[in-house]
C-alpha cells in the first residue's frame, strides 16, 4: 500500500507516534474480527489512519465534535491508502443520537481528561445505544486507581489540566467504572500502557448471572 504525501490539511501531534504501536497491540486482542469501529475524538486522524490497515477486516469510523478537524482526518486517512476508513463525522457525545446508529466497537484515546467530567456519563449513555452485547469501549490515557496518582507524572499533568480548565483533570477509574455500570457495561480488564497510561476495557451488557466459581471483577491483560 503506497503512502501519499500529506496534504496542507493534515495535522501531527507527536504523542500518536509515540502511542499508536502499543494501542495497536492492545487493540488487537479487544476488537471484534469483523464489524465497525467507531472512533469518538479522532483529532488528527493519525490514529485511524494507522489503526485501520492493521485491521482490514474492520471498518474505521473516525470522528470528532470539531469541524475544522475533519480535513485533517480526511487527509490522513487518504493518504493511509487505507479502503476502510470512512469519511469522518461531526460526534458530539453530549449530542444525543449520535449520527452513527450502530457500532461493533467504540474507542476514544486520550479524550477524558481534556474533558469535562460530565464526558464519562455521556460516552457510555451515546454507546449504549449502538453498541450490541459483549461489545467492548476501548479508552486510553491517564488515569488514578481508588482515588490516587499511578505515577508523579501523571499527578503534575493533573494539576497543569486543572490549570487550562477547571472541568478538566486526570479521571478516577473506579468513579468512571461506577459510571459505565449505570449505563450497562462492565469493566472487563486494565492493560498497562507505556508512560504511565491505561488501556482500560469495558464491554456492553445485558450479563448473564455468574456460575460457581465465576467472577465478573475486572482482570488484567
Amino acid at each position: 500500500m503506497r503512502k501519499q504525501p500529506l496534504p496542507a490539511a493534515a495535522l501531527h501531534y507527536p504523542a500518536t507516534r509515540r502511542n499508536r504501536e502499543p494501542i495497536r497491540n492492545a487493540l488487537a486482542n479487544v476488537l471484534p474480527p469483523t464489524g465497525l469501529v467507531l472512533e469518538i475524538a479522532s483529532g488528527s486522524g493519525e490514529h485511524a489512519a494507522f489503526f485501520a490497515p492493521a485491521f482490514p477486516d474492520l471498518i474505521w469510523q473516525p470522528s470528532d465534535r470539531e469541524p475544522s478537524l475533519l480535513a485533517s482526518i480526511q487527509a490522513h486517512a487518504a493518504a493511509s491508502g487505507a479502503a476502510n476508513i470512512r469519511p469522518p463525522v461531526l460526534l458530539d457525545i453530549d449530542r444525543s443520537p449520535w449520527p452513527v446508529p450502530a457500532a461493533d466497537a467504540v474507542i476514544a484515546i486520550n479524550m477524558l481528561h481534556v474533558a469535562p467530567s460530565s464526558a464519562g456519563a455521556a460516552l457510555f449513555a451515546g454507546a449504549a445505544a449502538i453498541l450490541p452485547p459483549r461489545a467492548p469501549v476501548f479508552l486510553y490515557g491517564p488515569f488514578k486507581r481508588a482515588g490516587r496518582h499511578t505515577a508523579a507524572s501523571n499527578e503534575a499533568f493533573d494539576r497543569s489540566l486543572r490549570a487550562q480548565d477547571a472541568r478538566w483533570g486526570v479521571r478516577d477509574l473506579d468513579e468512571l467504572a461506577a459510571l459505565a455500570a449505570g449505563h450497562g457495561f462492565l469493566l472487563d480488564r486494565v492493560i498497562d500502557m507505556p508512560a504511565n497510561n491505561l488501556g482500560v476495557v469495558f464491554r456492553m451488557g445485558p450479563w448473564p448471572e455468574p456460575g460457581p466459581g465465576v467472577s465478573r471483577t475486572p482482570h488484567p491483560a
